[in-house]
């Protein structure tokens, strides 16, 4: 039983509007989702893809009012999304920088040409070129040329304070292998790479421990948690029998309409989900018309008043 790559990275924001411009303006991501927080429908839940809202490709925020994030340990203190080419990398370091932020060079990191940024909260980013690998669907109306565009989720990298804990779990529980490692680009530190399935930069946790660092505080701008892919119900189900004989505590089976959930934290208390591939965005809404209106799951639906009266406008 494998998990087969990263399913999504949900992050946190604390001005939707700002989040909404920059990801599909700037970025050139499609919003495939227009939603709430099933667990407080106060705030908005966002999802951003590629063209066909693919698994693997969603970035998604909650709008939650939240303090800046303090960064530290026991994090996941950088999120990759995938690019075709180092031209794909030069064209998105002169967009990047005259959108304004803070964008970093193209350098080799890993053996891979990569380039940091960050939005506007902090939220900390990098570009990864995947060397066009496997397949990609571009959005027609984003407005990032086609050869350019995002293809979706690369390495996430996480921060620990003790990677034996972590190892534990990735590779006696979710089945990972460890692959090698590398030094960290800002830090006295070795990056140690777990992959998943067939591997390659859709499917990597990238984890640096550093004990000195103190402990992250959640906030605007940093990471909520991190989802692995799973393809169908059945090997879901066999994730969940798999945690509860491994004696590692979770939230049990969880329907989110759009797939199905399970969660649990590592060790250093990072919080994981295990996410099935479908039903998919385009349950109950056409394809073409994806995140365009607000869609709430039959179980909300009956709310839809209340929500909507106390969600603020997105614009």
């Amino acid at each position: 039983m494998q998990l087969t790559g990263i399913h999504h990275l949900t992050a946190i924001s604390a001005k939707p509007r700002e989040n909404l411009a920059f990801y599909t303006g700037v970025l050139g991501m499609r919003l495939v989702k227009k939603t709430v927080n099933q667990d407080d429908v106060s705030a908005y839940h966002l999802f951003y893809a590629d063209g066909k809202a693919n698994p693997g490709s969603d970035l998604t925020f909650f709008d939650f009012p939240a303090a800046p994030e303090r960064r530290g340990s026991n994090s996941i203190s950088r999120t990759g999304l995938r690019v075709a080419g180092e031209k794909s990398l030069g064209y998105w370091r002169d967009r990047l920088k005259k959108a304004g932020g803070h964008t970093g060079d193209v350098t080799e990191v890993d053996g891979r040409l990569t380039l940091p940024f960050e939005d506007s909260e902090g939220q900390r980013l990098v570009l990864v070129d995947d060397g066009g690998m496997g397949s990609a669907s571009p959005w027609e109306r984003s407005p990032v040329p086609a050869e350019h565009q995002i293809r979706g989720l690369g390495p996430i990298v996480l921060n620990v304070q003790d990677l034996a804990l972590t190892e534990q779990v990735l590779t006696g529980v979710m089945n990972m292998r460890r692959e090698r490692d590398y030094a960290a680009p800002d830090a006295a530190a070795r990056i140690h790479v777990f992959a998943m399935g067939e591997g390659g930069p859709a499917a990597e946790l990238h984890v640096i421990e550093q004990k000195d660092l103190p402990m992250a505080r959640q906030g605007a701008g940093g990471v909520h948690h991190v989802a692995f892919r799973t393809p169908d119900e059945a090997q879901y189900h066999g994730w969940t029998q798999r945690l509860n004989a491994s004696g590692v505590r979770n939230s049990g089976e969880i329907d989110r309409f759009y797939f199905r959930s399970l969660y649990f934290r590592e060790p250093n208390g990072i919080l994981f989900e295990i996410a099935t591939d479908g039903p998919g965005f385009a349950t109950d809404e056409p394809m073409e018309a994806l995140g365009e209106k607000l869609a709430l799951p039959p179980f909300l639906e009956p709310r839809r008043a209340q929500i909507e009266a106390g969600l603020k406008p997105l614009g």
